[in-house]
């Protein structure tokens, strides 16, 4: 899709009324949907992060990035996700923390990003999380700067390839909460995207079905 397009689509964007779990639960398997129920999220008192799912032109066509984190002993290690972090207590809003952590993860400054609104929050149980994701775009090409100790790479996701209805499949794997089972993912290039970052990308999908 041509950027100027996506551009003049954002009115819609931000007057749409969001699907939340709906949407959410495209990418959910069975066995997490159990374990949802269960979940009393005053008892756990989730800690809070902040996440930018960033538009960008290159070449005139509209890109969402997403990153590629580093292998670390921990939940997360090497998954796709959106650029994004844990709310310091120096952050004003969650909004604020969504910027900052994209600029010390992939260097685009937050005057560079326009905020478009933000999106339904997640909740990940296995690292305790609820996270808030914001939309935002960059009106122009942006030169990332990657923040080494964290993020591995980054996917250049053209617009068009994540509207195709393909790049939805599911996979078999191991997860925190279940042994070797059908989970569904978006399949980008060699790269599975499951979990919350495939949640939050299915609303954004179901939106801008409804908007562009």
């Amino acid at each position: 899709m041509d950027f100027k397009d996506f551009l003049n689509g954002i009115p819609k964007i931000e007057s749409e009324i969001l699907l939340g779990e709906t949407a959410h639960l495209k990418m959910v398997p069975p066995e997490r949907k159990e374990l949802m129920k269960d979940i009393d999220l005053v008892t756990t008192n989730p800690k809070k992060a902040a996440v930018m799912m960033l538009f960008y032109p290159k070449k005139s066509v509209t890109h969402l990035v997403l990153i590629v984190r580093n292998s670390y002993p921990g939940i997360h290690s090497s998954q796709i996700a959106f650029p994004g972090g844990r709310v310091e207590e120096f952050d004003k809003n969650l909004q604020e923390t969504a910027l900052r952590e994209t600029h010390e993860e992939i260097g685009i400054s937050p005057d560079k990003i326009n905020i478009i609104r933000p999106f339904t929050e997640i909740y990940i149980p296995p690292s305790n999380f609820m996270v808030y994701p914001f939309l935002g775009y960059c009106e122009h090409e942006i030169a990332f700067e990657l923040q080494q100790e964290e993020v591995a790479g980054i996917i250049e996701l053209p617009l068009s390839e994540f509207m195709d209805e393909h790049i939805v499949v599911s996979k078999s794997m191991n997860t925190s909460y279940s042994d070797f089972f059908e989970v569904p993912c978006f399949k980008v290039n060699e790269h599975y995207i499951w979990g919350a970052t495939a949640m939050m990308l299915s609303e954004l999908k179901e939106t801008l079905k409804m908007t562009l």
